[in-house]
């Protein structure tokens, strides 16, 4: 099989059906075997496929999700027109956000096919009938839009207020996500740098407007907090607080008597010495260290609970647990 001629070297990775013809592209080039049709007039150049875990066990679906999305995104783009901006689900990716998985008809995690792209249009232009993309209108008042990494996309605060629909827990994580705060701390990263939102941008959103799902999204400002890194954190401190248990500090460093550092801790009741750790499923060279944080922990006189994604789903008993630890 002869090897397919170059593509001119002005276009990208995507690239539309037009700019590629206009570069010198012909109809048979753009017809090869070797260029994907994400969308009706784009063709893409096969990409760099990140390497495969060696056990599905071991597989994030969640960035594999997040990941899936952006790639959508990116074919979409060299169709994408003037005043059009990519919003909800697909903006949250962008983000590098949490979201919830989106599963399949067998019960399996999706993948790129399975995934929605979501396309808005600012005011009252044209909007997309494109095979493969939900589109929206946004009101001007109700939407703000930015570049990421050369892709128009609605802002934090803006793609939160559009995803009220998500299950509350979620949409807390999510609002958790965007308004982190970078504190300083025992080798902490970016220290200093700034969030991408704040929850007073989210409020406005939420009321510059008629949303769907808005109570949801007034029920979760409160919950929403700065100090949270993770969205099973964020979850385990929505179920405690809204079971009328004290609020716990989040991530924060502790120290034993003589001031040796024993690790950060998720959630803590520091009055009481106990300790609230989200233990995760994916475990890697970090779950030996995780062992030994907690054994100092305890040695030093601490509580600690380890919440893992079973305890997580049944939140009566993780709740109680804390509560019966903070009782003693």
């Amino acid at each position: 099989m002869r090897k397919p001629l170059a593509l001119p070297t002005s276009v990208g990775t995507e690239f539309s059906v037009a700019q590629a013809l206009n570069a010198g592209a012909s109809y048979k080039r753009l017809r090869a075997s070797d260029l994907s049709r994400p969308f009706y007039g784009v063709r893409s150049r096969p990409r760099e496929e990140p390497q495969e875990e060696e056990q599905d066990e071991k597989i994030d679906w969640y960035e594999m999700q997040k990941r899936s999305r952006l790639a959508r995104a990116r074919d979409y783009l060299p169709r994408i027109r003037p005043g059009n901006f990519f919003s909800h689900h697909t903006a949250a990716a962008v983000y590098s956000a949490p979201l919830p998985l989106v599963f399949n008809e067998r019960g399996e995690p999706a993948d790129e096919p399975g995934l929605d792209l979501h396309v808005s249009v600012l005011g009252s232009g044209p909007i997309p009938r494109t095979r493969g993309i939900v589109h929206h209108r946004a009101q001007p008042k109700m939407a703000s839009v930015r570049e990421v990494d050369g892709l128009p996309v609605a802002s934090p605060a803006t793609t939160w207020a559009s995803l009220g629909t998500l299950p509350l827990r979620d949409l807390i994580a999510l609002g958790d996500y965007f308004c982190r705060v970078w504190r300083p701390g025992v080798g902490r990263p970016d220290v200093g740098k700034e969030p991408l939102a704040t929850v007073a941008q989210l409020q406005a959103a939420v009321d510059a407007g008629r949303r769907c799902g808005v109570t949801n999204l007034r029920q979760a400002l409160p919950f929403i907090r700065v100090d949270c890194w993770s969205p099973r954190e964020a979850m385990v401190h929505y179920e405690l607080v809204a079971a009328g248990l004290p609020e716990p500090e989040l991530n924060v460093d502790i120290f034993d008597e003589f001031g040796r550092f024993l690790g950060c801790v998720d959630l803590v009741y520091r009055d009481r010495k106990v300790a609230i750790e989200y233990l995760g499923m994916l475990h890697d060279a970090s779950w030996a260290q995780d062992v030994e944080r907690l054994a100092a922990l305890r040695a030093a006189g601490w509580e600690v609970i380890e919440v893992t994604a079973p305890l997580l789903a049944k939140p009566a008993e993780l709740v109680d647990r804390v509560r019966r630890a903070l009782a003693r």
